[in-house]
């Protein structure tokens, strides 16, 4: 796959693992002739380490051979969240210090979520890029403020805490980006 054809969420193979692309900056050249850089920050998918990425335009990444299968989140035990698969109901068992980060965002009915399997184990899930949770724990918004735009911490569902406006208040959903956990709206 060509460098300006690799987008967010795309597993390519780099030095023989899989790495899903988390973000990517393109930069232009100044003079004529020159090559367009595209810098990838991506995690491997087996040890879960950051790797940067640079490649120019004409250069290509093979797509990683890894499967994606779309599950449900059923239960946390002691050190494992386990997911079942929605088409055959096999059970996923993941550590969680493996997938703390997107495990911020699960609730037991939240739909989108893959589990990505490669070499026939587990390695990782996906969330969708955004979730629904409900606000239980926040100040309360005080009449006259929704002029201003100050914000204050909000404490989720899930034990997330992000900012949100100072209007908001506790029992309300919103709407959260799950690749930068910043509040998008309400929902």
């Amino acid at each position: 796959m060509l460098a300006k054809e690799i987008k967010t969420g795309t597993i390519v193979n780099y030095n023989d693992a899989p790495c899903i692309i988390e973000t990517i900056s393109v930069q232009s050249p100044s003079a004529r002739g020159a090559a367009t850089f595209y810098k990838y920050r991506a995690r491997n998918l087996v040890t879960k380490q950051k790797v940067d990425i640079t490649l120019r335009g004409g250069d290509s990444l093979d797509l990683a051979d890894f499967q994606r299968r779309p599950v449900k989140y059923l239960y946390a035990d002691g050190s494992s969240l386990v997911f079942m698969d929605n088409e055959n109901f096999e059970q996923y068992p993941l550590p969680k210090e493996e997938i703390e980060e997107e495990a911020q965002y699960l609730t037991e009915d939240l739909e989108g979520v893959w589990v990505l399997i490669y070499n026939d184990q587990p390695v990782g899930i996906q969330v969708p890029p955004t979730v629904e949770l409900k606000v239980i724990q926040c100040d309360p918004g005080i009449k006259g403020n929704s002029a201003t735009s100050r914000n204050k911490p909000a404490t989720l569902e899930t034990g997330l805490v992000v900012q949100v406006p100072e209007y908001l208040s506790e029992g309300e959903t919103i709407k959260v980006d799950t690749r930068t956990g910043q509040y998008l709206s309400r929902a």
